[in-house]
């Protein structure tokens, strides 16, 4: 009898020792981070590119299910192994390119530890998070457009290659990671303030000048967003703060299109010259490649007309 009570005391103190590190495993489950605790960050520093329609690789940000849901890649966030999450490896650069592609500044270690611990404790979902409006107030004519209005663009669908760490640099090293490389441009200037026709940005968006950007497209640029960036340029590609960008006089330009005049470039006035170096005798009609530089009002003195 003694040994049967023995027995049956020792069963009932190992369930009691395995319902007790199960509850403290919960306990400590339940006081690591759930998604409330890390969503803001991924408000704050993602869901400008990795939201909507046109989100990379189809990877949302914001939301817990679309977190959950992964790319089309498959799963970026692995419960439980944030380590061999993707979505960590990029935060940390153990994979490139490092997220975010805005960066630097990267996510501070906080923030890094946070995601981390949130995803090896399981990816709870804690309370429920509203999703962020992620949605572009419509633009009127006339309406002022800061870089604010015009950054979620560039971020969403340009700096994935126009970005300072991209392989081998970004093309003709022109960055469009933040307001002072947009305007000053990379090998030529892209942005003549007050002056959008003349902006190779915008012609790349339109379409006049080739390849026509985003390089990923179709689908391209919306004509809501290209409106914005073209009334951006047209008001004087005004900083956050509402200051007008300086004036690239002086600056290097490289402008492709279609002449329309003799000398235009569609519609764009060229100032041509006895010194206007002419390649492969281009004429009205022509696709052709202009290398010039920006005067002081604004107008774009050809140095070099060539058909391509």
């Amino acid at each position: 009898m003694n040994s049967k009570a023995n027995s049956g005391q020792h069963q009932i103190s190992g369930w009691r020792a395995i319902l007790f590190c199960a509850a403290s495993f919960s306990a400590v489950a339940q006081s690591g981070p759930d998604y409330s605790s890390v969503a803001s960050i991924f408000n704050q520093r993602c869901i400008m590119c990795h939201s909507g329609p046109a989100a990379p690789k189809e990877l949302r940000l914001d939301s817990f299910a679309s977190i959950r849901k992964g790319s089309v890649s498959g799963a970026v966030a692995i419960p439980g192994n944030a380590s061999g999450s993707e979505l960590v490896r990029r935060i940390r650069g153990e994979s490139q390119p490092r997220m975010p592609l805005s960066g630097p500044p990267y996510l501070s270690d906080q923030e890094i530890s946070q995601i981390t611990q949130w995803i090896n404790n399981g990816m709870p979902e804690g309370q429920p998070v509203a999703a962020p409006s992620n949605t572009r107030k419509p633009h009127k004519p006339g309406d002022p457009v800061t870089y604010s209005e015009v950054e979620p663009i560039f971020q969403q669908r340009c700096i994935k290659c126009h970005r300072v760490d991209a392989r081998g640099g970004p093309p003709e090293g022109l960055s469009l990671q933040s307001y002072p490389q947009i305007t000053a441009g990379g090998e030529h200037v892209v942005v003549i303030p007050g002056l959008p026709k003349a902006s190779e940005l915008v012609r790349r968006i339109v379409g006049v000048a080739r390849p026509r950007m985003p390089f990923d497209g179709p689908p391209w640029l919306s004509n809501d967003e290209i409106t914005l960036i073209t009334d951006w340029i047209e008001q004087g590609a005004m900083d956050k703060n509402g200051n007008r960008a300086l004036s690239p006089a002086g600056q290097r330009v490289r402008l492709h299109g279609r002449l329309t005049g003799r000398w235009s470039l569609d519609g764009v006035p060229l100032v041509v010259d006895g010194n206007t170096r002419m390649k492969k005798s281009p004429s009205v009609g022509d696709y052709v490649r202009v290398r010039g530089l920006v005067r002081p009002d604004g107008r774009i003195y050809a140095t070099r007309i060539r058909s391509r």
